[in-house]
Formats: C-alpha cells, structure tokens, sequence
C-alpha cells in the first residue's frame, strides 16, 4: 500500500518552538510543508533558499501571519545570516531565493522547484551598501539583488508581498526556459533601485507566461533612473494594476537571455488591460511604455502585437507626455478602450515617438493630441472612433479619483475588442485588490466601469471578492511613505540583469490563463496568456471586514 508523507508546518514567532527563521530546516522541506512566520516588532534577519519540486496537491508555502492591525511580519537584508550547512548559488543575489541550490540539492533540469507559494511578508533591504553573513562569511549584496529573487522556478505564485528597499524589488531570471507560469498577484512594489544606476527596477522578469495583477507599483528611491515594471518574458499579461512612476511604468522588451523566450509562440502576443497608469511632473523619461527590444539586437525584438485597452492613462507632467515607443516599424499596438488624459494641454500628448504601427479604435483623449513630437516613420490606422474630450469626467482627478461620473464622454462608449482580447471582468481597487467589474450597458472606456445600480466587487453569498483560487483578494496592511524619483533613459547594458546561471534545455508552453483572475491549470489553449500558476489550495488570509469597506467605498464613488 502506497502511504504518502504527512506534510509539516513549521511555525515561527513569539511563543512558538521556533522563534527565528535559520531554524526551520530550509535544506530539508519537502512537498505539502508550510512554513508560517508570525508577526512580531522587530524583524526577522535571515536569507531563506527555497528549492523544492511541489505539486498542485501539495505546494510549499511560505507565508507571513499578520499582526493585530494587519502589519506583516518583516524579513530584512541587513545584517542578515544564511543557515548553517546551506549552499545555494548567487547568495549576494537576493534576500528571499527560489531555486538554485546545492544544498538543499534541486538543480535543473532534473530538478527545478516547483509550486511554491510566498505571500504575506515584507521583504527589504537588500542592497548594497548593506551586507549579510553567509556560509563565507560576511559579503555585501550585489547592485541588481532582490527582495525576492526567482533563479529558475515553475507555478510560482507571489502574493500580498511589500518587496521594497531593495536593487530589484522583484529579479526573476529564465534559466534558459525552465522557468515559466508565475503568478504576482496583490503586492506592492516601491522604493527600489540604486542611486544612479537605470538598470534596477521594481520589478524585472523574463520567464514562459507570467501574469501581473492587482499589484500597486509606487515610486523607485530618490535618485534611481530605472523602470517600474521591467520585462522580458514571453505569454506576458498585465492586468488590473496600479502602476505609479519610474522611468517608465512599463518597459517591455526582447527576451535576450535565452532564445528560448523569443522562439515560444507566445512570445509575440502581450497583453496591457484593465491598469491605471501615472506618470508626474519631474519622471525622468517622458513615455508611459515601451515594447520592442533594448539590446540592439533587433532580430529578437518582439515584433508582435501587444494588446494595450480598457486602460486608463494620467500625466500630469507641464512638457511632453508620449503614450508609447515602438522600438521598430515591425512592433505593432492594438490601442482601443482607453482613456489617456494629460493634465497640459492635449498638443503634448503624442501616441508615438519615432516607428511602429499603430491601430486605433474607441480611445477617449484630450483634445488636440498628435501623432509624434519626433519625426514618425510608421503607421497610425485610426478608424474615426476617437472620443476628442476637453474633459474626461474623473470622479476627482486631483485625489487619483478615476472612476467614472455619469457626465464622463466614456460612458457606454467602448467599442469592440480584437479576437484575442478578453473582456475586462475585473477593476483595481485601491490598494492591490481588485473587485468585479459589472456589465452596466455597453462597456465603459477606461479602466473603470459606470454602474449605479449595481454593487460590484463583492460576492453574493458572503461578502468577499475571491481570486480563483478561492483566497480573498484584499487590500495591503497600510501604506509608508514613497519616495519621489526623477529619472532619466539609459541606454541598455549586458549588466541589466536576467543572465540564467547555467546552460540548460528549454521547455515548451502549453498552458494558458483565463481572464478570473486566477488558476488556469486547465485552461484551454484558446485563453489568451500562458500562465497556469495559481496557487494550490492555499488559504487566504485578509480580513473580510476590510474588504467590505472597500467595497462600500467604491461603489459610493461609482454613484456620483
């Protein structure tokens, strides 16, 4: 008779056995375990290596408990120290690592970890100048370290983290293909970067299908030139986000780390919807987002379509605002649904810098807008459906209020999306939750959905909004203090990171994301989106109280 293993779950805190981190067996957890780590004032100072081949029925997680007013416990870089007898590769890298390893021994191909979920901690501080003691003795972090640093990995799901203070709020390398369907759902990303250096980022990814949602992106550190969301991956969705500042708030280029990203199918699809995207006064690059290639070698620019609607887009900067750079006349944009709003007038606002081509339909933006400020080579096919507006009737733009009054020209003014759009079913709510977005007569323009009569975002039968995974998906535990960054265009450097450690064979996609807002195990092919990395069965942990709040809340703004 075949028995199987009882899963542990080790418990770390004030009050329990273990009462630190370096004492949880990190080299010997094995599928079904459950590390859980308690709140407490002080923080927790231990770098974790997390190399583990899971399953869906029985993942590894890794999980904060949260304090009495919803702190999550912190795990901080600075005088961190690595567990005797561990020896896993790149430890000057990250704080918190996934895969990797000598010891615990999980190396790729015959190994790669699998299933892992981490979810509810504050992560920081890992940077230079600050150091830590590891099995060689005291080292300083390297530029580009992370919070929480994915070497190589699959169904990975990251949730309700604060990954912050860091190089790279986020680092997760291809590893030559392995790595593939990642999931980074709720977290908030800020205050990350290096002085003077614009080639850290809050994030920076490149991995076979990976989904983005209800994250809130904030401002890198003061002085830090790189990007918000930095990307190289291939089956790429970024969907009802938050994202606020840096050099752009979406840099989204060719997979240069391993020919297996730009030789996957999906690698030539990448879909935008659903965010809210702002840009300020004093932002170093003045364009919200840029898709193609940064390496100079444009035959694996993406050369594809990214998907870019239903998003809404502020600038409040007094020059120039440019919606998106298409590095070639080979990249193409379906551009429909969105509202893109300056706050000077319409005259600087220009859709595109220099190339590309560009197909639009259904847009709302300010009055007076044009092609380029630059000397344009492409093509721009607009259908006459723009909605030209002198104002776009935000509930309150200056409070960062952009649900929709009933006044607004975006009201039931969508128009049909492309074949391989889905339709928005979600909307963010402020901070990293989402809730559901309602149909309400034809669909809205914008990230945001007019409904006066209908409550959204919360579930009939309990009050909650789940993801589908069945967990809450739930607002952060409070909100410090962001730091305003300035930031300038760099150009692209073999030190931008996402190098895999070691050579390894490539694995082929064959899974695909439906627009729920999570699992997509066995989604089928049809779904657009490459990710089937929901997390397996793991609890949800945010109040319910709170998320009734909010929910009340915005369906108060909905009704003005």
């Amino acid at each position: 008779m075949f028995i199987t293993a009882r899963a542990a779950e080790y418990q770390v805190g004030p009050g329990k056995t273990l009462t630190e981190l370096d004492q949880v067996p990190w080299e010997s957890l094995a599928p079904g375990d459950t590390v859980s780590v308690f709140y407490r004032p002080e923080p927790y100072r231990t770098k974790i290596i997390l190399a583990v081949q899971a399953t869906a029925d029985r993942p590894l997680v890794l999980r904060g408990i949260a304090g009495p007013n919803g702190e999550l416990p912190v795990i901080d870089g600075r005088d961190a120290t690595t567990r005797s007898g561990i020896n896993f590769w790149g430890e000057t890298r990250g704080l918190v690592k996934i895969g990797g390893s000598n010891h615990p021994p999980c190396s790729p191909p015959q190994c790669v970890p699998s299933w892992i979920t981490v979810e509810n901690l504050d992560l920081r501080s890992a940077r230079p100048p600050y150091t830590f003691t590891g099995r060689s003795g005291q080292a300083a972090y390297d530029q580009n370290a992370a919070s929480l640093y994915i070497e190589v990995g699959r169904n990975i799901t990251i949730r309700n983290c604060r990954l912050h203070d860091s190089g790279n709020g986020l680092f997760i390398g291809v590893y030559n293909g392995e790595t593939r369907d990642i999931l980074v759902e709720g977290n908030y990303l800020y205050d990350n970067g290096n002085e003077g250096s614009a080639y850290e980022h809050n994030s920076y990814t490149a991995a076979r299908g990976i989904v983005f949602q209800y994250n809130r992106y904030g401002s890198l550190r003061t002085g830090c030139l790189g990007n918000n969301l930095k990307d190289r991956s291939a089956g790429l969705v970024v969907r009802y986000n938050w994202i606020e500042n840096g050099n752009r708030q979406l840099d989204l280029v060719d997979g240069e780390d391993s020919p297996a990203v730009p030789d996957d199918p999906l690698y030539r699809q990448t879909f935008v919807y659903g965010n809210v995207l702002i840009e300020a006064e004093g932002e170093g690059n003045s364009q919200i987002v840029h898709y193609g290639g940064d390496s100079g070698d444009t035959s694996i620019y993406r050369k594809g379509t990214l998907y870019f609607y239903n998003n809404t887009v502020i600038s409040t900067r007094t020059g120039n605002t440019t919606l998106i750079r298409l590095s070639t006349n080979d990249e193409h944009c379906d551009l429909r649904n969105n509202i893109i709003w300056v706050t000077a007038p319409g005259s600087r606002l220009a859709l595109l810098t220099e190339a590309g081509s560009l197909f639009m339909s259904h847009n709302l933006i300010k009055s007076g807008f044009v092609t380029s400020h630059d000397a344009f080579t492409g093509t721009l096919q607009d259908d006459g459906t723009t909605v030209n507006a002198a104002d776009a009737g935000f509930v309150d733009l200056q409070a960062q209020d952009f649900h929709l009054l009933a006044s607004s020209p975006a009201v039931d003014a969508a128009g049909q999306l492309a074949a391989a759009e889905e339709i928005p079913s979600r909307q963010y709510l402020p901070h990293q939750a989402a809730e559901t977005r309602l149909p309400c007569g034809q669909l809205d323009i914008g990230a945001f959905e007019y409904c006066p009569e209908v409550d959204g975002g919360i579930d009939a039968e309990d009050g909650t909004e789940a993801d589908g995974n069945g967990d809450q998906v739930d607002g952060d535990a409070g909100s410090p203090q962001e730091d305003s960054d300035s930031s300038t265009e760099q150009p692209h450097s073999e030190d931008d990171g996402g190098q895999p450690a070691q050579d390894d064979s490539s694995l082929q996609n064959d899974a695909s994301v439906p627009d729920d807002g999570g699992s997509a195990t066995d989604a089928p092919a049809s779904m657009k989106g490459s990710c089937s990395c929901g997390s397996a069965e793991t609890p949800g942990l945010w109040p319910v109280a709170l998320m009734v709040v909010l929910g009340k809340a915005g369906r108060k703004r909905r009704k003005k």
